[in-house]
C-alpha cells in the first residue's frame, strides 16, 4: 500500500471536481477525501456517482455527488450556485471531465465538431467563471485543468479531442494571468496514457502495452493515482509559487 501524502492546507477546503464518477476523476475524489477536504463532484453518470459516494462513505467528510450534464452550461451554472449556497465557497476547482472517443476526419460533421469542443473544452472556462469570485473573496484559490499528451505526440484518430485538449493548455496560461492578481493559481496537469478501466477495456492490448513501455522511461503502465497525486500537490500550498504551468505526467515518453 502506497503512503498517503499529507497536505494540511487541503483540510476542510471545499473542492469541486468535474467528471468525478470514474477513471482519473474518481481517483481525484478519493485523494482529496483522504486529505480531509469537502469534496463535491459533478457527473452525468448517476449510478456511477452514487456508487462512488457509497464506496467512500468511511471518510471523515462524505463526498457529495451532483448529477450534471456539462454540455448544458446554464444547468451547470445553477448547480454550482446551489453548491455555493448549501456548502460554502469553493476554493479548489479540478476541471477533469472529457471524452476521448475516436473519430476519423471523414466522419466529422460541424455538429460533431461542436460537440467535441463542448465536451472537452467549453465547460472548463465556464466552471472557472462560476467559482473564481469565491476564491477572490477567500484571498486564494487553485484551479487545476486536466489536459492530454495526445496532441503533443501528434496522435491521430480523434482530431476534435486533440484540438480541444491543446486549447486547454492555452486557456490555463491566459486564466493564470487574469486571476493571479487575486492569488488564484491556475495550472494544467497533462496525463500521458493512463490506464483507466475504460482504456483497459477499449484499447489496451499486449502489443500496445509493449510499445508504450518501450517508449516510456519508466517501465510501468501509469494509473489514475499517478495523476491524482500530482493534482493534490498543485491544489495545496506546497505549490504556492507555481502557476501558468502545464505539467506533464507521462512516464517519460520519448
Amino acid at each position: 500500500m502506497q503512503e498517503i501524502p499529507n497536505y494540511p492546507s487541503l483540510k476542510e477546503k471545499i473542492v469541486l471536481i468535474t467528471g468525478g464518477a470514474s477513471g482519473i476523476g474518481s481517483s481525484i475524489v478519493e485523494k482529496f477525501l483522504q486529505q480531509g477536504s469537502k469534496v463535491v463532484f459533478l457527473d452525468k453518470e448517476v449510478e456511477l456517482g452514487k456508487s462512488l459516494v457509497e464506496k467512500f462513505d468511511g471518510f471523515y467528510h462524505k463526498s457529495i455527488f451532483r448529477e450534471c450534464d456539462l454540455l448544458n452550461i446554464t444547468d451547470m451554472q445553477n448547480i454550482i450556485k446551489e453548491i455555493q449556497k448549501d456548502i460554502g465557497p469553493i476554493s479548489i476547482l479540478v476541471n477533469n471531465a472529457a471524452n476521448d472517443e475516436r473519430h476519423s476526419i471523414d466522419d466529422v460533421t460541424p455538429e460533431f465538431w461542436d460537440n467535441r469542443m463542448n465536451t472537452n473544452l467549453r465547460h472548463y472556462f465556464f466552471t472557472v467563471q462560476s467559482v473564481y469570485k469565491d476564491m477572490k473573496n477567500l484571498g486564494e484559490g487553485s484551479i487545476i485543468n486536466i489536459g492530454s499528451y495526445s496532441w503533443i505526440l501528434a496522435q491521430g484518430g480523434m482530431p476534435g479531442y486533440t484540438t480541444a485538449k491543446s486549447a486547454i493548455m492555452g486557456l490555463t496560461r491566459t486564466l493564470a494571468r487574469d486571476l493571479g492578481i487575486y492569488n488564484i493559481r491556475v495550472n494544467c496537469v497533462v496525463p500521458g496514457w493512463i490506464i483507466t478501466e475504460r482504456q483497459r477495456k477499449l484499447w489496451l492490448t499486449p502489443e500496445i502495452e509493449k510499445e508504450t513501455l518501450n517508449r516510456q522511461c519508466i517501465k510501468k503502465l501509469l494509473e489514475p493515482e499517478d495523476i491524482s497525486k500530482v493534482v493534490l500537490f498543485f491544489a495545496s500550498n506546497q505549490s504556492s509559487g507555481i502557476t501558468a504551468q502545464n505539467y506533464i505526467v507521462d512516464g517519460g515518453i520519448a
